[in-house]
């Protein structure tokens, strides 16, 4: 597994996110957006069939069209610098989608609002397994009391 893959962990909607129910992040254009590429991979295979890894790599590859014969090449190189993880994704900042990877880090979207996504907050998965409960990024920096 890579360094941006996550286990037995939930993020949460971002706390300052308006989303009260999960929404599918549109396309801009031609190229879909990130948000949009990732939330249709995740959402066009059953669940829990991708790690963060392959969902960030694989949209940053498409995206830039490196072509599917030299990815496995690309692969390494790739995550040998930093990357951001899912807690910055706009599907948690702004569309509503909270991100559950499991024991194997496989990761599942659940919508806000939903009793899946509950559960899943109050740190238990859907076996009963306890989950480690963390939020996706603010959108903006945190509002601060200057003394």
């Amino acid at each position: 597994m890579e360094l941006v893959d996550y286990v037995s962990t939930f993020i949460c909607v971002a706390p300052d996110s308006a989303a009260i129910a999960g929404v599918a992040p549109a396309s801009d254009g031609e190229k879909p957006t990130v948000a949009s590429a990732m939330f249709d991979m995740l959402m066009s295979a059953p669940p829990y069939t991708y790690r963060s890894s392959d969902v960030i790599f694989t949209v940053w590859a498409d995206r830039n069209d490196v072509p599917a014969e030299t990815r496995p090449e690309v692969w390494p190189t790739f995550f040998q610098g930093p990357h951001v993880c899912l807690r910055s994704s706009e599907l948690g900042k702004k569309f509503g989608w909270g991100i559950h990877a499991d024991a194997d880090g496989r990761l599942a979207v659940y919508a806000v609002g939903t009793p899946e996504y509950a559960a899943l907050a109050a740190g238990f998965s859907r076996d009963g397994s306890p989950v480690k409960v963390t939020r996706a990024l603010r959108s903006g920096r945190a509002l601060t009391a200057r003394l």
